[in-house]
């Protein structure tokens, strides 16, 4: 591979001319391209001949050899063409100079089979010599470069290192600086060779990787075009493939991110436009720029406008156009557009030389002062920078005048139209524009840069065709924008005067705003996650599958009790019977010393409905005749509490399993059964309730831990002081809810060691730590596959990835719907789901989301589908979902208002009330029953008798314990 300095010189202006030039393409003829060639190899010959002036032949040569360099007596060489290998680094050129190259990243270092054979190549203008003032040392040669314009660019800097570069490499040393003659003056330019070899070496690993590929790169269109020979070629290619490099101002940066997005094309980017309401804070702030309004533009042709781009102007506009030599900042051409209601004046202030420009700006102003109220109007940053050099230069118009206000309060109609109105054009020039609005210049090619052209042929001819297609250029240029701002102006009206055509103006604001994520059902962009996702449906599931995967499941029966309420008053009278001993000394005479009474409330339950039950217990003390003790009677049905168990039933069904507000179900206890309680006797029932069942919440949670299938999720639950997490633990038959502080999973796995089944949760990662067979929920996966594909709807990479995932479950769940969760019937599944991964195993992935979605599956390809080897296991995790939906019902009422021992209590009562729904059993006959061993009361109800691996399992000691210490060291957090 060679790299020449033409090469080198290409990549600096465009990687696909860079490339177009290595392959040995060439482009249509362009008129700037071939005149700067002209100017720059006329002025080089000048050059050298005034160098070689008054040196004898013996002081210079012509196109000398390279391998003579070293014992050349010459002082300058002219055309000296030179080869080398490519090296990491002259001998003699100091580490310090190519820091640059040391920190490199992975992707931007080469290996070196890629260094290996690379040569660069050069022919440099002009080389000195200057011999060392000692014995011993080394000539110093400097590479001399020739550049006809007056101003230097970093482009021209980098090929002079270069140059400096392959010059080092060949004799062995460095150079430490070169030198450019430029400009008209003849200017010499020292520059330093070490700080800029830097940038030069990573430009050459650029075009090796760039080289190295046989295919081209991204096409690229940039400010450079209009001076190279493929601009043609390459804006033909660019619109046919519709590229994004077509909309102007959009950066490589931008680019790629919308590459990684699966967005290639100018059509795909419109689609993503959504509308944003501004903010009143950034009411006074400039519009945002939207690449994707601008292709919505040019796909609906029509003009889009976001918010109020011109207010209406009060004075006599006065349109301003300037023609210049850039390079030499000579303003030569001054074009003045005056509009009346009469009729437009146009003004053209020409300058033959420098020495006129002045001339033509006293003219300028002497019109704008002789217009009342002028207000200057102009398209594009260039003129703003005229009227600032000419008021350095030469002063402007007196503090106060109007034409001073004029020139102060200029108005640019490019910053009006950025940012608030979006032509359908692939940018915002003002020839795109004016073409769009129907105008059209004399000159078909009609340029910036075809001016200079013109006038630098004026200046040789005096040819006044010339000098009459500048100023019809620049006449013209003034109308264009006058037309760019009636356009302007007519904004508001549904027809915005374009001859020709009507094209409609929306505006920004009244498009819909549409987006794929709201709370509504979830929109599949695949009809295969569609029927996938109706099979994980909790009601599908206890429906259907466990009936074929032989798992017994009942519903609950719903029931409707009506109560009218009664009158407030002691229902029953109970009066304790008299001892017939002293318990102390035995005798018989007893005397009664003292009534006590005892007031304890309840209800009953009858088949109609609940009834207020209000006991009141007579008792009293005695004392012994014998010995004279004072003592109570043994009998005592109340206990120490004030409410009966029944009361307690009622309000534990009516908060736990209908979800009522404890405060709802006190205004209950009141308002319909005519108890006067306060708030808090519902806590209080609740946490005598839980303080009952927690050894039946042990019981189920020791039970799912020798068991053969647990299903895991957790959610957040705000307290009083901070948050919480719950964790619903379930399986087909049993739910176990527990609370810790934080989400940190180093305790599930404490509380698992012994689990041998196999374990289902979605993807946290506090799971990957447990000793068993996992399965990860598959609908949790193709929900959010399902979220990247619809928020890259043109991501075509990530699409065939889904859609050859979703190729493999699709038969698994028809399986599963057919035969039930069987593995003998699921095995046959397994050869698709190694094929599947072993294609994406070697398959390349260019777009960021679809290689993240690449690693996710290959890194959880062992627990995607464990489902396939074990019977009965389900392949999503809607078990636990299910659990926490419950949870999640109940926590609407919690926020905020509950404690660490209050959800406690809510949990282990939960636990025993799902536990029972998912049975089909109902919760308020299993509390009434007063049984605290839900699968002693489910062999009752099925009137079977119990069996004895059931009867004597409890809860192992391992969890019993761990949860002990669990609530302990929690309740002491």
């Amino acid at each position: 591979m060679k790299i020449t300095s033409q090469i080198f010189q290409a990549h600096l202006k465009c990687n696909t001319k860079c490339w177009l030039r290595s392959v040995g393409q060439t482009g249509k003829q362009n008129a700037y391209a071939e005149w700067d060639e002209i100017q720059n190899d006329s002025y080089r010959q000048k050059g050298i001949g005034r160098l070689l002036e008054g040196l004898h032949l013996e002081e210079y040569a012509f196109s000398p050899k390279a391998k003579d360099l070293k014992q050349a007596c010459w002082h300058l060489a002219v055309n000296l063409s030179l080869e080398c290998l490519y090296q990491e680094k002259c001998p003699s050129e100091p580490n310090q100079k190519i820091s640059s190259i040391a920190k490199r990243t992975p992707q931007e270092s080469l290996s070196r089979s890629q260094r290996s054979g690379i040569v660069l190549a050069t022919n440099l203008h002009v080389v000195q010599r200057v011999p060392p003032e000692l014995r011993g040392k080394n000539s110093q040669y400097i590479p001399i470069r020739f550049i006809f314009r007056n101003k230097l660019t970093i482009e021209d800097k980098l090929a002079l290192a270069f140059d400096a570069i392959v010059l080092s490499q060949t004799l062995g040393h460095s150079a430490s600086y070169g030198k450019i003659v430029h400009g008209n003056g003849n200017r010499i330019s020292r520059i330093k060779i070490p700080n800029l070899l830097g940038k030069v070496r990573k430009r050459i690993e650029n075009i090796i990787t760039l080289l190295s590929n046989s295919s081209p790169p991204d096409l690229t269109l940039n400010r450079n075009c209009t001076e190279c020979e493929f601009e043609t070629g390459c804006h033909k290619m660019a619109i046919e493939k519709d590229e994004l490099t077509l909309l102007a101002g959009m950066g490589l940066k931008e680019r790629e991110n919308y590459h990684k997005k699966g967005i290639f094309t100018a059509t795909q980017l419109s689609y993503t436009f959504r509308p944003r309401k501004r903010p009143k804070k950034l009411t006074n702030k400039p519009e945002k720029y939207h690449h994707s309004l601008k292709a919505l533009a040019i796909r609906e042709k029509k003009i889009f406008v976001v918010g109020n781009p011109l207010s209406k102007i009060e004075g006599m506009p006065v349109f301003l156009d300037v023609e210049a030599l850039p390079d030499r900042d000579f303003y030569y051409l001054i074009g003045a557009r005056i509009r009346s209601k009469d009729s437009d004046t146009q003004h053209c202030l020409w300058a033959d030389s420098i020495n006129e420009e002045e001339t033509i700006w006293r003219k300028f102003l002497k019109i704008l002062a002789s217009i009342d109220r002028p207000v200057l109007i102009h398209y594009g940053s260039f003129e703003t920078i005229f009227l600032k050099h000419m008021t350095d230069r030469y002063g402007g118009s007196p503090t106060g005048s109007d034409s001073a206000e004029a020139i102060g309060s200029k108005v640019n109609l490019l910053s009006l139209i950025f940012g608030q109105v979006y032509f359908p054009c692939y940018s915002n020039g003002l020839k795109e524009i004016s073409r769009f609005l129907g105008f059209e210049w004399s000159e078909p090619n009609a340029s910036g840069i075809q001016t200079i052209l013109w006038r630098e042929e004026w200046q040789n001819s005096h040819d006044n065709s010339l000098k009459k297609k500048i100023t019809t250029y620049n006449s013209e240029d003034c109308e264009a924008t006058c037309r760019v701002m009636d356009c302007l102006t007519n904004l508001t009206t549904s027809n915005p005067n374009i001859p020709g055509t009507s094209p409609i103006i929306v505006h920004a604001e009244s498009l819909p705003r549409t987006g794929h994520f709201h709370f509504r059902k979830i929109q599949f962009a695949l009809p295969e996650f569609e029927e996938i996702n109706q099979a994980s449906y909790w009601d599908y599931q206890r429906d259907r599958l466990l009936l074929k995967s032989r798992v017994s499941s009942k519903r609950m029966p719903k029931r409707i009790r009506k109560q009218r309420r009664p009158k407030l008053k002691v229902t029953k009278i109970i009066n304790c019977p008299r001892p017939l001993r002293c318990p102390f000394c035995g005798g018989k005479k007893i005397y009664r010393h003292q009534v006590y009474k005892k007031i304890v409330f309840d209800i009953q339950f009858h088949r109609s409905g609940v009834k207020r039950w209000i006991k009141k217990y007579l008792f009293g003390r005695y004392r012994c005749a014998a010995c004279w003790v004072v003592f109570r009677g043994s009998q005592k049905d109340w206990g120490k509490e004030k409410f009966g168990v029944n009361l307690r039933t009622l309000s534990v069904y009516l908060n736990i399993g209908l979800r009522l507000p404890q405060r709802r179900v006190s205004l209950f206890l009141n308002d319909v059964l005519g108890f006067g309680f306060y708030r808090t006797v519902t806590s209080v029932l609740k946490a005598s309730a839980a303080a009952y069942y927690k050894p039946a919440s042990e019981k189920l949670l020791g039970k799912m831990v020798n068991g053969r299938l647990i299903h895991a999720d957790e959610t957040k639950v705000n307290l009083k002081g901070g948050i919480g997490y719950v964790w619903a633990f379930s399986n087909m038959e049993e739910v176990v809810y527990l609370y810790t502080p934080t989400r940190e999973g180093g305790w599930v796995v404490d509380l698992l060691k012994e689990f041998k089944g196999v374990f289902v949760s979605d993807f946290y990662s506090a799971y990957d730590s447990l000793p068993c067979p996992k399965q990860r929920c598959l609908i949790h996966l193709i929900r959010d596959m399902n979220d990247d594909l619809l928020e890259e709807p043109f991501n075509d990479e990530i699409r065939s990835l889904a859609s050859a995932f979703a190729a493999i479950v699709k038969p698994m769940i028809e399986t599963v719907d057919r035969f039930g969760l069987k593995s003998r019937f699921l095995r046959k599944h397994k050869k698709e789901v190694g094929r599947f991964f072993k294609s994406l195993t070697r398959r390349t992935y260019l777009t960021e989301t679809a290689e993240k979605w690449k690693t996710r599956l290959l890194k959880n390809q062992m627990q995607l589908f464990t489902f396939l080897d074990y019977d009965d296991i389900p392949w999503n995790n809607n078990n636990a979902e299910h659990a926490v939906k419950a949870f999640v019902v109940l926590r609407r009422d919690l926020v905020g208002n509950s404690t660490e021992r209050g959800i406690r209590d809510y949990l282990i009562l939960l636990s025993v009330c799902e536990t029972c729904r998912i049975r089909g059993l109902s919760f308020l006959e299993f509390l009434r029953s007063g049984e605290r061993d839900i699968d002693a009361y489910t062999s009752n109800r099925l009137g079977k008798s119990i069996p004895k691996s059931i009867r004597a399992q409890g809860t192992p000691l391992h969890v019993a314990s761990f949860l002990s210490d669990l609530e302990g060291a929690e309740g002491h957090s």
